[in-house]
């Protein structure tokens, strides 16, 4: 099992050594433990000098592992250091295998300079005015429709009739995405992300990855041919300004669309799909808070949705490599060497003493609130913060003016994942 054990050198200042926790963040087992005793043990590892370094068990291969960088502080020097902590090698655990990025091309989350900065230039011009005023009706109008749906059919199961449509028909509408193929575009992704970052039985891991990967190609391949489509008869939405954009002579190939489209199907959808969930039951199960919202819906869904991000924290963790030695926090901090991983633990930075009073409550009136649930600053911040806030924001203001009663009911089921805080279904009603 994954255990606190040594980190940095012998005569490293900030090196710790510290007896064991019963189980670590490397070992799966460490996911299925009930929310409270994680967020127990990530408040043990904030208490102490220095990151602490985690083995990982074959079939890694011995030596291998990670520094695990909990503190908010530490989490924003990474991400606000990206010379000097790569995404490059892969952010996800495992790490992408080289055949399966030369073959679906490269995510954005896994480049650095200069190739990262040259893709984000090409999507930040895509995202003209026109476009943006265009999306912000539409979210208006998806939200407006699913509410619709809700009363008219009154559906058991919150994520897939509310909080997984609104995201992704709003994507599908800002690329340009066709009624027909949507439906088999959404079964290609669930299959592609169901089991990101989750604990599997042998036989189920050598059985997947080539289902994933099978759903991957077909949603690249759909996305791809769309996009051929596009460049020679463009229209109004983003991929027609993908693919016909010229910055300093690039636009991007049918490959770069494909990996684009998959991380915003991915990012975008299953994060605010989880945030979504998660805030209905949080604002269920914490009576007060609801009442505050629905007090004054227009002054407190801002707050609320950053708290919700916050307290849920939709993606839990990233990895970096180090590309120099460094010493984290400054000269006297601890010493990572150049080659070593670290995994910025969102999820923890939150949770964090020193930034949140009270951390562990959920406070829709908490300000300031730094939260790193967008990621801890940088290049890398996510491109489609502004969105998902405003998603949330509609669909909550939708919800409550119509249905002010509408809350969850019982427990979110939630996958066990060292990727994304997932909620496969949450039963609800109004």
């Amino acid at each position: 099992m994954g255990t606190i054990g040594a980190t940095g050198t012998a005569t490293d200042p900030a090196a710790v050594d510290t007896p064991p926790l019963p189980v670590g963040p490397a070992d799966p087992a460490f996911w299925r433990l009930p929310a409270a005793e994680r967020a127990a043990a990530f408040a043990t590892l904030r208490g102490l000098p220095g990151p602490v370094f985690f083995g990982e068990r074959p079939p890694k291969g011995p030596g291998r592992g990670f520094h695990a960088l909990v503190r908010h502080a530490d989490v924003v020097e990474a991400g606000r250091t990206p010379a000097v902590f790569l995404s490059g090698p892969g952010v996800t655990t495992p790490e992408p295998a080289r055949w399966v990025r030369l073959l679906f091309g490269d995510s954005m989350v896994n480049l650095d300079d200069p190739r990262h900065a040259q893709l984000r230039r090409i999507v930040s011009r895509a995202f003209t005015p026109r476009l943006i005023a265009r999306v912000e009706d539409d979210v208006r109008e998806v939200a407006a429709r699913l509410v619709d749906r809700v009363e008219r059919e009154r559906p058991e199961d919150f994520v897939t009739s509310v909080a997984a449509e609104l995201p992704f028909q709003v994507i599908c509408n800002m690329m340009g995405i066709p009624e027909e193929p949507r439906r088999a575009i959404l079964d290609q992704v669930n299959h592609a992300s169901e089991h990101t970052g989750v604990a599997r039985p042998l036989r189920r891991r050598l059985r997947v990855p080539g289902r994933g990967l099978l759903a991957l190609a077909r949603m690249q391949g759909m996305v791809a041919e769309l996009g051929r489509e596009r460049r020679r008869r463009p229209t109004e939405d983003l991929i027609s300004a993908l693919v016909t954009a010229d910055v300093d002579g690039r636009r991007l190939t049918g490959r770069e669309l494909g990996a684009f489209f998959s991380l915003l199907l991915v990012a975008g959808v299953e994060t605010t799909r989880n945030a979504l969930a998660h805030g209905l039951h949080l604002l269920t199960v914490h009576p007060e808070q609801r009442a505050l919202l629905l007090g004054d819906l227009d002054g407190r869904l801002g707050g609320a949705v950053d708290e919700i991000v916050r307290h849920s924290t939709p993606i839990i963790q990233f990895r970096r490599t180090l590309a120099v030695d460094h010493r984290l926090g400054g000269p006297d901090g601890t010493l990572l060497r150049a080659g070593e991983k670290v995994v910025l633990y969102f999820a923890s930075a939150n949770r964090d003493e020193a930034v949140f009073t009270d951390p562990d409550a959920f406070d829709i009136t908490r300000s300031p609130n730094p939260h790193l649930g967008f990621g801890g600053g940088g290049p890398h911040y996510c491109l489609g913060a502004h969105l998902a806030r405003q998603e949330m924001k509609v669909l909550f203001r939708e919800l409550f003016t119509r249905l002010p009663e509408a809350r969850s009911v019982g427990e979110p089921d939630v996958v066990p994942s060292n990727f994304d805080h997932r909620v496969r279904s949450l039963r609800f009603t109004f």
